[in-house]
């Protein structure tokens, strides 16, 4: 069975009016790479809500966005390092939101202080979707024994002589 190439993306930002309509189109210029176009506008309206709340309530405005993709899931996340940043109070009606249109979410704190936001969905892309190689097996039923009149020795004579081909490219 082949699996998805898992995909990964982080964006650290400056959180200002005009640079959400900027990581939207980032975002969704990453989407399309990975052929996850149907979850463009739930992934962007999800994110252009919590970087307008940090804008808004936030005196620190250094921002992380980080979303993963495994084949099954696409997870956005989005840190804040503003300590005083309160999301039960400050991100309440945005946090109602993002829980309405996601399968998931969550915030919780790192140990340098910085608050995460994330939402999931169940995601699934289409045709054009990067795999992973796997090894072919031989099908016993293909193998052909083919009787060999010359010595494989004899078959691959070497193209420039006793010169090696280091020699013969100078």
């Amino acid at each position: 069975m082949k699996t998805a190439v898992p995909c990964y993306y982080h964006l650290d930002v400056d959180v200002s009016a005009e640079r959400v309509g900027q990581v939207r189109r980032i975002l969704t210029a990453h989407l399309q790479y990975w052929d996850l176009e149907a979850h463009v506008e739930t992934v962007c309206r999800g994110t252009d809500m919590l970087l307008t709340a940090i804008h808004e309530h936030a005196t620190d405005k250094h921002t992380s966005i980080e979303m993963w993709w495994n084949g099954q899931h696409l997870i956005t996340a989005v840190g804040g390092a503003d300590h005083r940043l309160r999301p039960d109070l400050d991100l309440r009606v945005c946090l109602e939101r993002i829980a309405a249109m996601s399968d998931g979410w969550g915030c919780c704190a790192t140990d340098a202080g910085t608050k995460v936001i994330w939402f999931s969905q169940r995601a699934r892309s289409g045709e054009r979707v990067p795999l992973v190689p796997t090894a072919p097996v031989p099908d016993v039923r293909e193998g052909l024994q083919v009787p060999r009149d010359l010595p494989v020795a004899t078959l691959v004579a070497p193209a420039y002589g006793s010169r090696g081909l280091l020699e013969a490219a100078r």
